[in-house]
């Protein structure tokens, strides 16, 4: 009994929201791994918040979509940009921060596990370099997922790509790690 395998937790799907936090726009993609199937694309798109409106009516609106979207998806794993602080520009990580603790709660208070994935490694794993730019990063997803266009605007490639690291890093429900396959350039 002990040595016994459940091969029914291969066909089991694992379904990943990946999110790119931001205060203007909030990235966030949706995919479903089953076993050897290619990774579906479930949803993507931005939440666009109103630059002049103040900060806490933005986490606040920012809440309510992302309750939404969780009810809707019902995702088993969520993947959360990692924050990253440039000595350049601190203010956009403390923006980013903002946006990312309203994300983080929401998360945990659906119950949802979560794993933060820097940017770096989301974009290594998918195109083989970590400091990829937006443009290759949409045009690795659009391969990747076999879309007909690129993600547009890049917010919802780059949350796909933390999506599909995130599942990279966190495995199958059969425990085996997502294979990865880096994009022509």
């Amino acid at each position: 009994m002990g040595n016994s395998t459940n091969t029914s937790r291969c066909h089991e799907t694992t379904r990943v929201l990946g999110i790119d936090p931001g205060l203007q726009l909030t990235g966030f993609g949706c995919v479903d791994h089953r076993g050897t199937r290619p990774i579906a694309l479930i949803d993507a798109g931005v939440f666009r918040f109103r630059p002049r409106v103040e900060v806490a009516a933005r986490l606040v609106e920012l809440e309510r979509d992302l309750d939404a979207l969780i009810a809707s998806l019902r995702p088993d794993l969520a993947c959360v940009e990692a924050l990253f602080a440039h000595y350049a520009h601190p203010r956009t990580a403390v923006t980013m921060g903002h946006a990312r603790g309203v994300i983080l709660l929401v998360l945990h208070r659906a119950g949802i596990p979560t794993i933060e994935v820097p940017a770096t490694h989301a974009k290594k794993a998918l195109t083989g370099n970590g400091h990829a730019s937006k443009a290759q990063v949409q045009h690795a997803i659009q391969w990747q997922l076999g879309l007909p266009a690129v993600p547009d605007p890049p917010d919802v490639a780059d949350a796909l790509a933390i999506a599909l690291a995130g599942l990279a890093m966190h495995g199958t429900p059969g425990g085996r790690a997502v294979r990865r396959t880096v994009a022509p350039e």
